[in-house]
C-alpha cells in the first residue's frame, strides 16, 4: 500500500525528530492533531510505523566490529539452523536470500578473536555446512529511510 504526501512528510518529521509530540507535529505540519494522531495510528496498524523504540548503537555499547555473514545450509533443515541462530545474542539479524547463500547474517563483536568465536558457534550447528564473513570497515551510508519517503508519494 502506497503513501501519501501528508504521511511522507509526517514520517520524515518523525525520523528528524523522534522523540516529537503529536502537537508539536500537527503544528509544524500544518495539520490538526487528530489528523496526526489517525495518520500514526493507521500507519502503525499497516505496520509501516514499525516501532517508538530508541535505535542502539552496537558500537557505543562495547561491539565495534560489524561483519555479514553468509551461510550455507544442509538441504532441509533451514528451520534447525534458525533455531541456533536465534541462541546467538551477537546475531542481530538473519535474512534468507537468493543465490549461494541460504541466510545472510548481521552480525556484531567485540572483537575479532571473538567474531570468529561467534562464527565457530555458528558452524558447530549440524544444520550449517559452510559461512562466509565480510567485516564491514566503514559505514558510507546509513541505514536511511527518508529519500524512500520523500520519493514515494511522487509514483
Amino acid at each position: 500500500m502506497a503513501i501519501d504526501e501528508l504521511d511522507s512528510r509526517l514520517l520524515v518529521t518523525m525520523r528528524a525528530n523522534p522523540r516529537i509530540g503529536l502537537t508539536e507535529l500537527a503544528r509544524l505540519l500544518g495539520v490538526a492533531r487528530g489528523t496526526v494522531q489517525a495518520r500514526v495510528e493507521k500507519l502503525t496498524a499497516r505496520g509501516v510505523i514499525a516501532d517508538f523504540g530508541p535505535s542502539i548503537s552496537p558500537e557505543a555499547v562495547g561491539y565495534p566490529i560489524l561483519a555479514f555473514v553468509s551461510l550455507q545450509i544442509a538441504q532441509g533443515r533451514l528451520a534447525e539452523a534458525v533455531q541456533a541462530l536465534n541462541t546467538v545474542p551477537e546475531i542481530l539479524e538473519v535474512y534468507g536470500t537468493s543465490g549461494q547463500a541460504d541466510l545472510l547474517c548481521r552480525v556484531v563483536a567485540r572483537s575479532t578473536p571473538e567474531l570468529q568465536e561467534i562464527i565457530a558457534r555458528i558452524l558447530a550447528s549440524p544444520a550449517v555446512q559452510r559461512t562466509d564473513t565480510t567485516i564491514a570497515l566503514s559505514v558510507q551510508i546509513p541505514f536511511r529511510v527518508e529519500p524512500l519517503l520523500t520519493a514515494a508519494p511522487q509514483r
